[in-house]
């Protein structure tokens, strides 16, 4: 998508003055900012040839959350000293289903990462073809270093003022940055003792609890099913090929497995201190032992692995020589100096399994080299796929196996391939993914929101 001398492509009228009211109501937002925008000049073909949407302003709501939360979470550290965080809920759009969309604690979070997170998830769900609307939360608390009683007491504060707004037909939450299966289980336990009852309220559940099975699975495996499709859509495959995995928690571990099920090889892998090289392979299962039972640093790794190479600071993995790229550590962490690097080394695709990994200038150079670009809000859709088919589960009281979870996750990942590969070519941008996503992902919800009138 070129752009003029003011960085700006869009030539809309209607568009242009959503996007410019939205950046003066957000001025101090820039990755909700940034996220809107790129949704919105996405979606100029599609305005232009339905008035409808300017008509009942489908734009300048859908951009508007329906509601945001933000409240103190006072909890006692093991010192017995009184802490202070800053918890939010957006409930961004319902139009489709309840609300859904994971929780992060983490240093970073404020509103502005809340909002683009929850606007992002309106489309990603939505291209799901599950009954789910978007919705994000999380809080500026840190889980790494905290004991246990610390981090139960935490979430048991946050909770207790988070469980007003949620519900299991209203909103439900899931796991993300900072909030795995100890978290989700201590909010779960508190929801459950102030509201009275059992329910799926969250997903990303233990198994004795009603959480489902390949569920820990879900995001990387899925990011490596959408990347298949789009692989073997172009007479490609992963067999073969030199792949770098940026991060090493949950995503990571899992879409190393996959690629090397697959038939590729996971030469690169990173932590927020630096990155690992195995040239023969790094296996998946050094890195979950150190991540998960150790929560060591990534450069552990030479001490099963002596002839790996490790290098101080993240960045720099993106001059490793791939073919396929595969980011999963977090927001724009691949910027145009990074992308061109990647070009330069013979990369052939990039797939997002981190939300928005890749600045506007990185995915200028891809599309500017033709390279495949599969979206986050697509490419890593199946960890919230798979929390609604939880969902589902939770509501029939049913427990499917894991063959079962993992063959309708592989067919909604390669439907959402198909789903954004069709919209792009319908509206003149074959080939262009991330356009296809917003595009395919926005119909849906506005169609309903047209139906439903003004609310």
């Amino acid at each position: 998508m070129r752009k003029d001398a003011d960085g700006m492509s869009m030539k809309n009228a209607y568009l242009l003055s959503v996007l410019e009211d939205l950046k003066k109501k957000n001025a101090h937002e820039p990755e909700f900012l940034q996220a809107a925008e790129e949704v919105l000049e996405s979606l100029e073909p599609v305005v232009e040839a339905d008035p409808r949407y300017e008509q009942q302003n489908i734009i300048g709501r859908i951009v508007e959350p329906e509601r945001v939360v933000m409240f103190r979470v006072p909890w006692v550290d093991d010192s017995g000293r009184v802490q202070v965080n800053r918890g939010y809920r957006v409930q961004f759009n319902s139009a489709i289903g309840p609300y859904k969309g994971g929780l992060r604690f983490h240093p970073s979070v404020n509103l502005s990462v809340i909002k683009f997170l929850g606007f992002e998830q309106i489309f990603k769900n939505s291209l799901t073809t599950l009954p789910m609307g978007g919705g994000k939360g999380g809080c500026d608390f840190d889980p790494k270093g905290k004991s246990d009683g610390e981090v139960m007491r935490f979430c048991q504060s946050f909770m207790t003022e988070l469980q007003r707004h949620i519900g299991p037909d209203t909103d439900v939450p899931a796991g993300d940055i900072g909030v795995g299966a100890r978290e989700v289980g201590f909010l779960f336990g508190q929801y459950k003792k102030i509201r009275n009852e059992f329910t799926g309220v969250l997903t990303g559940k233990g198994l004795s609890y009603g959480g489902s099975l390949a569920r820990t699975e879900a995001t990387g495996f899925g990011l490596c099913y959408f990347a298949d499709a789009c692989l073997r859509d172009n007479g490609q495959s992963f067999q073969g090929k030199r792949v770098v995995v940026s991060g090493s928690g949950n995503v990571a571990i899992y879409a190393n497995q996959k690629v090397n099920q697959l038939g590729g090889r996971v030469v690169a892998m990173s932590d927020s201190n630096g990155y690992i090289v195995d040239e023969n392979g790094i296996d998946y299962k050094i890195i979950k032992e150190i991540k998960e039972v150790k929560r060591a640093r990534i450069k552990t790794y030479l001490d099963y692995v002596p002839s790996a190479k490790y290098v101080e600071g993240c960045s720099g993995i993106w001059t490793v020589p791939c073919d396929i790229a595969l980011p999963c550590a977090t927001q724009n962490e691949i910027d145009g100096a990074s992308a061109q690097a990647l070009i330069a080394n013979g990369c052939k695709g990039v797939f997002e399994g981190a939300n928005m990994p890749s600045t506007p200038q990185a995915i200028a150079a891809y599309q500017e080299a033709g390279i495949f670009f599969g979206p986050a809000k697509a490419a890593n859709a199946g960890g919230v796929a798979t929390s609604g088919l939880e969902m589902s589960q939770n509501s029939e009281r049913l427990s499917w196996t894991f063959d079962e979870v993992d063959a309708k996750l592989k067919g909604i990942m390669e439907g959402i391939y198909a789903a954004c590969a069709a919209a792009a070519e319908q509206f003149g941008m074959k080939g262009n993914l991330q356009a296809g996503a917003n595009i395919a992902g926005f119909l849906k919800v506005a169609d309903a929101m047209l139906w439903q009138g003004v609310c």
